[in-house]
């Protein structure tokens, strides 16, 4: 086998199963000019478990920093708009929505879901994904001074529609 070419377990170059490589088994952005045009949509989900004292001031607003929800939905937005900016192989997407909810789950958890859509050739998973973990992030930043103890995610996508191969829609929760 040749040297600095990467292989799987049953010795097949990686770049043969994998559209992010290239034949050298270098990264590559992949090429969706060929692909259909199609309605694309994803959502995906976060949240932030943190002390019961702490998800409350975010429920009264009373935070020092100001209202935690609405700095965390535009930082998800921006996110969201900025993905291929961030994330090596994703390309720039005109999208054409970007929601952002927030639920209370129990005393002490922040639940965020994210829809983004697009009319394009390539999906918006990374966006949807970009776009939770921007706003639990901003969670944790504007609570951090309160509540060092918070924890993140999971983070996951929850389904996705158009394209190729199709739709998804995630069977189980992943659990924290």
């Amino acid at each position: 086998m040749p040297t600095g070419l990467m292989y799987n377990r049953e010795g097949k170059l990686l770049s043969d199963q994998l559209t992010h490589f290239n034949e050298q088994n270098r990264a590559k952005m992949v090429d969706v000019s060929d692909k259909e045009t199609t309605k694309r949509v994803a959502v995906a989900c976060s949240q932030v478990k943190m002390k019961p004292q702490t998800l409350q001031r975010i429920r009264e607003g009373s935070t020092d920093k100001g209202d935690v929800l609405a700095v965390a939905q535009v930082a998800g937005i921006m996110a969201a708009k900025k993905t291929w900016e961030i994330i090596p192989m994703c390309h720039p997407l005109p999208l054409s929505g970007i929601d952002i909810r927030f639920a209370f789950a129990g005393e002490d958890t922040l639940m965020v879901e994210t829809t983004v859509k697009t009319t394009g050739r390539t999906g918006v998973e990374m966006e949807a994904l970009t776009a939770a973990s921007a706003a639990v992030l901003t969670v944790y930043d504007m609570c951090k001074a309160m509540d060092k103890e918070m924890v993140l995610g999971p983070t996951y996508l929850v389904s996705k529609t158009g394209g190729k191969s199709g739709d998804f829609i995630r069977t189980d929760k992943p659990s924290n």
